[in-house]
């Protein structure tokens, strides 16, 4: 790998963690990780700006780890293993995942389905923007294509046995 590509991957892998930083951020809302970090909410938004002049500056640790307690998902987290090749099973063993009494409906698997491809779009327009996929954006590419597989399955599934009845 030369030079040129590890500067290109190391920017790409920045944006990638600050836009997962944001999402944590709104996940759990201003208001409450300001109170959980003591930061204000213009240093919080300074942890996610790819602006050059906040281009080095990433959240702590510790922040991540109060706001991911206080979270749906822990974003960064999952964010990190993503770039390093790794896999995380959360919650219900998927992001998205049909929590309560409907679990199993045709119109939750429908909604998850919708949902599921909607982010493999979005991971696909945003690989695309420089026309190259790097390495990692393949992986996400790949990850987001299980996570559709899986809800599919849950969804064949699902049709089977209502046709049962």
């Amino acid at each position: 790998m030369s030079d040129t590509d590890r500067i290109a991957d190391n920017i790409t892998a920045r944006g990638y963690l600050k836009r997962h930083t944001e999402r944590l951020i709104k996940d759990v809302g201003y208001a409450g990780a300001c109170e959980l970090t003591g930061r204000s909410k213009a240093t919080l938004g300074r942890y996610f700006s790819e602006a050059e002049e906040h281009a080095d500056r990433f959240m702590p640790v510790d922040a991540v780890a109060a706001l991911e307690a206080a979270s749906s998902f822990p974003h960064v987290t999952a964010a990190l293993a993503e770039l390093n090749g790794g896999q995380m099973s959360y919650g219900s063993d998927r992001r998205n995942a049909v929590r309560g009494e409907n679990k199993g409906s045709v119109n939750n698997n429908v909604i998850a389905l919708s949902q599921r491809f909607a982010i493999l779009m979005a991971e696909y327009h945003q690989s695309i923007e420089d026309g190259v996929i790097s390495v990692n954006e393949t992986r996400r590419l790949l990850e987001e294509t299980l996570e559709l597989q899986k809800v599919l399955v849950d969804m064949k599934l699902r049709l089977e046995a209502d046709s049962r009845r």
